[in-house]
């Protein structure tokens, strides 16, 4: 599975998302390189910017 972002800006679900992440995670004893912690990073940072975006306020 790739977890680069995906072309022209076209937002991925939270489950998208979700799933990149535990990829990152394949096995529990697993030791993220300098590259996959940056990914590990940024796909948080778009899953919270997707969270938030779910968000309706109430009246």
């Amino acid at each position: 599975m790739s977890t680069s972002p995906p072309p022209d800006g076209v937002p991925q679900s939270a489950a998208e998302l979700n799933a990149a992440i535990r990829a990152l995670f394949a096995h529990r004893d697993a030791r993220l390189t300098d590259e996959q912690r940056e990914e590990y990073r940024r796909l948080l940072t778009e899953l919270r910017r997707v969270e938030q975006g779910d968000v309706t306020t109430a009246a």
